[in-house]
């Protein structure tokens, strides 16, 4: 008799409690979750439970329940092996809880689950002071550790030993966490570890600007120590972020404020950049296998098929082998010619490790895992079979997973020769008396769903594998990220500062609502919700001070709060009026409303609509680009907005479907708030009936004069002159210079310098002069607010950025820190050469960072954005190409933006507006562009030069230049980047540019040729001068404005000629040595 059918009716209940906890629909457990047969069934899972027992449970830590990387280390246990270990665990227990009488089986293996899932708590838990100091600038040294002592949990290994830094390990550990928590294991006890919890989300948001260690715990590829940003750890932050969003730890028993809160913001830019980098890993790294664990199991962090497809083919087809996937090209851990003694490799060290890195069968695992989720049986099929040779059996006949295979020391120079052709050695690790317990673990959960004991809804109980928006739905009281209909409305209100700005505005048929007629709704600017959100995840019993003082950006200000029983509408930051001069400018503004909308319609994705105040002061009113704000709100009355579905109306008509956060947290705190929230302004009369009544900014200007000299004046001779001077660019020339020289304290006529710059910077921007503005602002060292975000998008854009001038540039090849913004623009180089640059290039910056996430083409064959030369490329086309008298100081900021975009599409119009081939290149030179495939191109003649390319008295050596990189290398372009950079002429520059293109040719033409001595560029180019100007009947002359203006044809040929002359001076030779013909046309 089938013992299934001898069920009682409370068997049946206890059954279907049991189904609807592991988290499958009744309708899956009709389809997936019935058990054929149920003595099958038990055999097997009871097979697994032994194999479990005797793999995992055998090797975990009896006080702290972590487990060691591999069976033999019985003192140090790794963080990563742990959290793999209890999936695996957690994957049987989810798997027993289908049968009736699972014998206490299921009790005790999730017992299991939760005391390691437990131990990695308490380990990071004591490492409290570490994630305070992490949360305030991402510095490695305050990581949190990677391994801990198998039995104390005490550290190991110090953050100078080892790279500890690898924000993967803990956002998978959050994203397991809250699977888990889902499924009904009880891991969170107490508020101390809710509040923990929390900090760790703080601790990987910024993930996007945190160059780590990454999978592989060693930086980049050459592995000399240097973390790198990493799109694996980014992609997993990303995937953590949005699991845990409105994830109560205490499960359904738990109360409002044992809930977690995420940054959308946050979240959206690690999603952005994560899909920026995708299908690179990082800078060194243009592959790597751990790529497979961000877009597929467990984290799922893309659901754009064209990326997550050319990520996976990439990876399929660069990194597969016979015995497994290698990590990335020229990795050199477990080869037979890595030095164990070292931690570090010499310089180009890597070039000997191509074509034999150690291939891991660990990923044939994942890709069965992977095909289980896509429901691809070929694809499971294809690699059971290949995985089945490579696995080995240990003496109860259970499968053992060898972490590597390598190549023999006897065999590397034919599999060099021919890779792919030499069998391969298993390593010691993942053998049937050292067990290596990641692959065990993971080839655990494989085997499960395999053999159909276990579905991919009760491995995924949170749906991680489904888009957003196909997710079940979350119901309750906290935002979740349930993806966006494509027909999504952008909710918009309209909020007048007064009541007589109210009666303006419907004179021109413009309904707004002041913040009197929107209570008991409060407006509150963001930086008032920053306060509140600082109290959440506070805790002085563990020194954790909650949420760093970050601004909530443009998404976060799109959901309504419920804060202490008062609802709440914050007006985004572009409304804010700061103390940086962008916010003066109205016709940025404007531009920046329109992209503020834009961007939440593009990445909203929570449940409910988002809800986006716009904020319309009195003197917006003055400013002469007010007729353009009023077309754009008459636009947003429409219902569209270039293109956008939006909606005006009523706040109190739109709350009901907004989007609505419930920040409960603040219940259960006795804190008393000092808000202040948007206050409306109060007239005795309504006052303007319109327009033509509000009194208008003029339009000023003034003669402009130099002050230099007075530098080398006594003070009282400069305060005597200030007293005389009226232009406002004068006084600021004479205060800048007492503000150095005397500090901001030094009195004139009763009043301190710092404060009379001020007074001057508050008169300048009434009159919109912004010359004086810009050298106020920067007099007072102002930075834009949050820059950051925005040298980190140039940067993962696969770009890098310099800032300054001349020998003084600082070059950005990493995120920068908020604190460190400041240093990076008030900088000796850029103060000496013209005050105005510290804020102009800040402002630059911040235009290309917004530009290069929306118009990335603009950028294209530009590699290094070097911002004082990008502003060169603006003047000159301000002053030799327009032919205008403004300088781009005196430029309204909206004006400076026009320009940048203009310079930056100068292929788009340069034939239009017949700019001349020198025109061109100056410009060209100054963005620093360079053709396709032109790193491709140098390296090829590298190839070719054993003495290496001489140019401006700099040399690039073949060696280790093409030994430590390859041509498709980031690095690669950034090393020719910075050789270019030592050219000081652009014109000059663009003419390398094609020099370099044309030896390409000649040496692709005539494949057998190469270069003996140094290849000298500026020879070169010197010898084709020489030629053009002898060929024009003209005498020698250093300046080269006529060749410059050639054509790209005509360079070209004079080039070729002179590369071929160098040839033959016996520079060249071939292996037809004698009786040189080359191929040049």
């Amino acid at each position: 008799m089938d013992p299934a059918s001898s069920d009682s009716p409370d068997d049946n209940q206890t059954r279907e409690r049991q189904r609807s906890a592991s988290g499958c629909t009744d309708t899956d457990a009709d389809v997936h979750l019935r058990v054929i047969c149920y003595d099958e069934t038990v055999r097997k899972l009871d097979h697994y439970y032994g194999i479990v027992k005797r793999q995992l449970l055998q090797n975990q830590s009896i006080s702290l329940g972590i487990f060691p990387s591999t069976s033999q280390d019985h003192r140090v246990g790794d963080v990563r092996t742990s959290i793999y270990c209890a999936a695996s665990i957690w994957s049987l227990f989810q798997a027993y809880r289908r049968i009736d009488d699972d014998r206490g089986k299921a009790y005790e293996l999730g017992q299991s689950c939760v005391k390691c899932m437990r131990g990695i708590l308490t380990c990071w838990m004591r490492q409290c002071e570490h994630v305070e100091s992490f949360k305030k600038g991402q510095n490695p040294k305050f990581a949190l550790h990677a391994k801990f002592h198998l039995l104390t949990g005490e550290e190991v290994i110090s953050s100078e030993e080892y790279g500890h830094l690898q924000i993967d390990i803990v956002s998978l550990y959050l994203l397991f966490l809250v699977q888990m928590i889902t499924s009904g294991l009880q891991i969170i006890y107490t508020m101390d570890e809710v509040t923990f919890v929390q900090n760790l989300v703080y601790y990987v948001e910024r993930a996007y600007r945190t160059p780590d260690f990454g999978m592989w715990e060693r930086g980049s590829k050459y592995n000399n120590g240097t973390p790198e940003l990493h799109a694996s750890s980014i992609g997993l932050a990303k995937a953590a972020l949005e699991a845990i969003n409105g994830c109560n730890l205490f499960g359904e028993k738990g109360a409002s404020w044992s809930v977690i809160f995420v940054d959308i913001d946050a979240h959206n830019r690690n999603r952005s950049i994560f899909e920026t980098l995708l299908p690179r890993e990082s800078s060194s790294k243009n592959v790597d296998v751990s790529l497979l664990c961000a877009i597929s199991f467990p984290a799922f962090a893309t659901h754009d098929q064209m990326l997550y497809s050319k990520t996976r083919n990439q990876i399929v087809s660069l990194l597969e082998g016979k015995h497994g996937f290698k990590r990335f090209h020229r990795d050199g851990y477990g080869t037979v010619l890595e030095d164990n003694k070292r931690r570090y490799y010499h310089i180009a060290e890597t070039k000997v490790f191509e074509k034999i890195e150690c291939e891991w069968p660990l990923f044939f695992l994942f890709m069965i895992i992977e095909g289980m989720f896509k429901g691809n049986e070929e694809q499971v099929e294809q690699y059971k079979n290949k995985l089945k040779p490579l696995v080995k059996r240990d003496k109860w006949g259970d499968p053992v997973v060898p972490k590597y295979y390598y190549v023999h020391r006897d065999q590397v120079n034919l599999e060099r020769s021919e890779p792919g052709s030499q069998g391969r050695q298993p390593s010691s690790e993942g053998n049937p008396r050292n067990l290596f317990l990641w692959g065990q673990s993971v080839w655990i959960i494989a085997s499960l769903l395999m053999d159909g004991l276990l579905h991919i809804n009760e491995l995924d109980i949170i749906r991680r594998h489904l888009p957003s928006y196909n997710r079940p739905r979350k119901g309750g009281r906290y935002s979740a990220f349930q993806g966006t209909a494509s027909d999504l409305v952008v909710q918009v209100v309209l909020i007048a500062e007064s009541m007589r700005l109210q009666a303006m505005m419907a004179t021109y048929g413009i309904q707004t609502q002041t913040p009197h007629e929107v209570e008991p709704v409060q407006i509150w600017p963001p930086r008032e919700l920053v306060k509140v959100y600082q109290n959440l995840g506070v805790s002085e019993k563990l020194g954790l001070q909650g949420r760093p003082t970050r601004p909530i950006g443009a998404l976060g200000t799109s959901k309504i709060y419920r804060v202490c029983g008062q609802t709440v509408l914050c007006y985004p930051l572009v409304f804010e009026v700061s103390d940086f001069y962008l916010s003066h400018d109205m016709a940025l503004l404007i531009d920046d409303i329109k992209s503020e909308l834009h961007f939440v319609g593009k990445y909203w994705r929570l449940s409910g609509r988002p809800t986006v105040c716009v904020l319309i002061r009195e003197e917006h009113m003055r400013d002469i680009h007010f007729r353009e704000l009023l077309d754009l709100l008459a636009q947003l009355k429409t219902g569209y907005c270039d293109g956008l579905k939006v909606r005006t109306g009523r706040l109190q008509n739109l709350i009901s479907s907004s989007c609505i956060e419930h920040l409960d947290f603040m219940s259960a705190l006795d804190i008393d708030l000092d808000i202040k929230p948007f206050e409306q302004l109060q007239h005795a009369s309504i006052g303007y009936q319109s327009l033509t009544d509000v009194p208008r900014a003029i339009t000023y200007s003034e003669d402009s004069m130099s002050f230099k000299d007075m530098e080398l004046q006594p003070t009282h001779e400069v305060i005597n002159v200030l007293r005389s001077v009226s232009t406002l660019h004068g006084q600021t020339q004479l205060l800048g210079i007492l503000l150095r020289r005397e500090g901001p304290d030094f009195q004139i006529d009763g009043h301190p310098v710092g404060e009379r710059v001020l007074a001057l910077l508050s008169q300048a921007s009434s009159l919109r002069y912004w010359r004086t503005v810009r050298e106020c602002t920067a007099l007072l060292s102002k930075e834009v607010e949050s820059i950051s975000p925005y040298i980190t998008t140039v940067l993962v854009s696969g770009k890098q950025l310099t800032v300054g001038y001349g020998k003084d540039e600082v070059l950005l090849d990493r995120p920068v820190q908020p604190g460190g913004i400041h240093d990076l623009f008030y900088n000796a180089s850029l103060q000496t050469h013209n005050v105005v640059q510290a804020v102009l290039q800040q402002e630059v910056v911040l235009y290309c960072g917004k530009l290069i996430a929306t118009h990335t083409h603009l950028f294209n064959g530009i590699l290094n954005i070097r911002v004082g030369w990008v502003i060169k490329a603006m003047t000159y086309y301000l002053h030799d190409v327009c032919h205008s008298k403004e300088t781009v100081e005196g430029l309204a900021p909206s004006e400076v933006r026009r320009l940048l975009v203009k310079v930056l599409s100068l292929d788009e119009w340069a034939q239009q507006e017949k700019l001349t081939p020198q025109q061109i290149r100056v410009i060209d030179g100054c963005l620093g562009r360079t053709p396709k495939r032109f790193y491709e191109k140098v390296f090829n003649i590298l190839r070719k030069t054993p003495l290496g390319v001489r140019l401006c008295d700099q040399l690039l050596p073949q060696h280790p230049t093409i030994s430590e990189m390859s041509s498709g290398e980031l690095n690669f372009a950034l090393t020719v980047q910075s050789l270019l950079n030592h050219i000081q002429h652009p014109e000059y520059r663009q003419i390398v540019v094609e020099l370099f293109s044309v030896v390409a040719t000649i040496l692709e033409r005539n494949p057998e040729l190469k270069f003996l001595h140094v290849l000298n560029l500026d020879q070169i180019f010197k010898d084709a001068f020489k030629m053009f100007l002898k060929d024009h009947g003209r005498e020698w002359t250093d300046d080269a404005s006529t060749f410059y203006n050639a054509s790209h044809v005509v360079v070209s040929s004079y080039l070729a000629r002179a590369v071929v002359n160098f040839m033959l001076t016996g520079d060249m030779r071939s292996e037809i040595e004698e009786g040189l013909t080359c191929k040049v046309s």
